[in-house]
């Protein structure tokens, strides 16, 4: 058995969004459909591996979130047949709600939540995702959060809790994910107290993308929370040592993990900016050993592989189209993808 045969768990996920997110807004690149998307996907292989499956963005051109249940099962008949299992899937939130805003916009986030939760649900009962979780973030600009802190996250933690009661309902669960953009989740500490605040672990989570995670780290958006010190020029003991800080406080929280590498830059593209930058998984200039480092997420504090998450994701929004289009792009990243595995996975 060749070495990258050994472990077949975590399943290996491709993110849809790569193809929507930074992109169709004026003076971006235009979106690169679903369809193509699976395609490339598919056809991405390393020593005869292939992805799993694949995570989905709930929002036009991809998938509406108000697609109906025919096409649910066309959508759910389209990705099987790639040979691929569906896993989490994301809420679109924020184009018309916050969960920090007035009464109506409150009313639109929970309404988008509801929806997807509509579609995982059906999705699991077609038996095409096995697994996975339903993202959310607040939705809420840090600089309107930060006009009022403490009552801000107590609106976002009541959002969130009606949220979840309808994913509980549902048979499903949400993941907040740690991206420096948002309110109430824009540093380790804040989305700590968030998650505390809602206090549902069971429905409500964290999703750790590395990308992301490695921004709290520096204290981006949010000085007063850096783990590293100031003075900070990537020596080995000081990273180490601000990842097992992190990981320690989240990972009890995390239900959902993405794969990614950052040059620990924040600029994102079109109208996604100010936020964790993805880079390729060969970018000379990535901060991260990716499949090292994942596995501050993928074990325990003693060193144990948790087994907590029977899917792991690439994460690699904001890419020109021309990268994403290339075979090369996706045969680089499922090879990091399968030693993220085989480092920190399992055979069952």
């Amino acid at each position: 058995m060749s070495p990258s045969l050994q472990n077949n768990f975590p399943k290996l996920h491709n993110a849809m969004w790569p193809g929507l997110v930074g992109k169709g807004s004026p003076g971006a690149e235009p979106c690169i459909d679903l369809y193509t998307m699976l395609d490339l996907t598919a056809k991405a292989e390393v020593n005869g591996v292939k992805f799993d499956g694949v995570d989905l963005f709930l929002y036009d051109p991809h998938t509406s979130i108000d697609i109906s249940d025919d096409g649910i099962k066309a959508l759910a008949d389209k990705i099987r047949g790639k040979g691929f299992a569906i896993g989490s899937v994301v809420a679109p939130v924020w184009f018309d709600g916050s969960a920090m805003g007035d009464e109506t916009k409150r009313k639109n986030w929970v309404t988008a939540v509801a929806k997807a939760c509509r579609i995982a649900k059906k999705l699991r009962e077609l038996g095409a995702r096995p697994y996975g979780i339903v993202r959310i973030d607040s939705a809420a600009p840090v600089t309107e959060w930060d006009k009022d802190p403490k009552n801000n996250t107590k609106l976002i933690a009541k959002t969130f809790r009606e949220a979840a009661k309808i994913a509980k309902d549902s048979g499903e669960r949400l993941a907040a994910e740690g991206e420096i953009c948002w309110g109430a989740m824009h540093s380790w500490k804040y989305m700590l107290q968030l998650l505390e605040e809602v206090g549902q672990p069971r429905v409500v989570g964290f999703q750790a993308d590395m990308a992301h995670t490695l921004l709290y780290t520096l204290g981006c958006n949010a000085p007063e929370h850096r783990i590293v010190p100031e003075k900070f020029n990537w020596e080995p003991d000081k990273f180490h040592a601000a990842m097992k800080k992190l990981t320690k406080a989240l990972r009890p929280w995390t239900m959902d993990f993405h794969v990614a590498q950052n040059d620990a830059t924040v600029k994102g593209s079109g109208s996604h900016d100010k936020t964790g930058k993805h880079c390729l998984a060969t970018d000379p200039n990535g901060k991260l050993n990716i499949a090292r480092d994942s596995g501050y997420w993928l074990r325990d504090d003693a060193g144990k592989v948790t087994k907590k998450f029977k899917h792991i994701c690439w994460d690699g929004c904001m890419f020109p189209n021309e990268t994403l289009m290339k075979s090369e792009t996706w045969n680089n990243i499922l090879a990091a993808m399968i030693q993220v595995r085989e480092n920190h996975g399992w055979r069952a």
